[in-house]
């Protein structure tokens, strides 16, 4: 996995919303936004996919836990455009992760991991992030 800017020792915790805004990159195939409470483990992984993995124009959703995927979720709303920008919004509540996309549609992922607080998160692939906030 291509590894971008990382974000440690910075607390999501249940209740707050993360928001993202980021421009992929005019040729980008694909990038991330990671959510985790180290490096090696993910519980929330959202994954546009312009044109990768045998995927075009569809946002993949999963979790790494234990060196291996889990049971991928996949999207139909893709209001991604490369070279555009965009912007997610993450409601992080006990039992899922409420995701909202640039074009108001939504995505529900569940808390996989059942913590209440998520201290790593990352972004990978090819993205420029713009702004992040936690409130």
């Amino acid at each position: 996995m291509m590894k971008g800017m990382i974000v440690k020792n910075m607390s999501f915790k249940v209740g707050q919303k993360m928001t993202v805004v980021g421009i992929p990159k005019p040729d980008a195939t694909n990038f991330a936004v990671n959510i985790g409470p180290n490096e090696q483990e993910i519980t929330m992984h959202i994954n546009p996919r312009f044109n990768a993995h045998g995927d075009e124009n569809t946002v993949v959703c999963n979790s790494y836990q234990g060196g291996n995927w889990c049971e991928e979720q996949r999207e139909t709303a893709f209001p991604f455009h490369q070279g555009e920008e965009f912007k997610i919004v993450i409601e992080f509540t006990p039992s899922e992760f409420l995701v909202t996309l640039s074009d108001g549609s939504t995505i529900t992922f569940p808390n996989r991991m059942g913590a209440e607080k998520y201290t790593h998160i990352s972004f990978d692939g090819e993205v420029r992030i713009i702004s992040f906030e936690i409130k």
